[in-house]
């Protein structure tokens, strides 16, 4: 199915609550993610990747990855759209 552009944009418009991320991350994701809540991060988005759900979290401008097995980045090669 081809979307439309004003499907596209209405798409991204839509909030996607905290819940559906939280449950789009792994039993790994969650135990990684749990440590670094006690540094101040907080869960932006989790986006399915081919190798499995990749977790971005942030800590002010600070962010951070954590892959499906658990592994945190904290230099990560990511650039946000506004």
């Amino acid at each position: 199915m081809v979307q439309t552009l004003e499907q596209y944009q209405e798409r991204r418009r839509t909030a996607i609550s905290r819940d559906t991320f939280w449950d789009a991350m792994t039993p790994e994701q969650k135990m990684a993610y749990y440590r670094l809540q006690g540094y101040g991060y907080r869960l932006l988005f989790v986006r399915q990747m081919y190798s499995g759900p990749l977790a971005i979290v942030a800590q002010h401008s600070q962010l951070a990855t954590i892959n499906w097995q658990g592994d945190i980045d904290l230099q990560p090669e990511v650039k946000l759209r506004a």
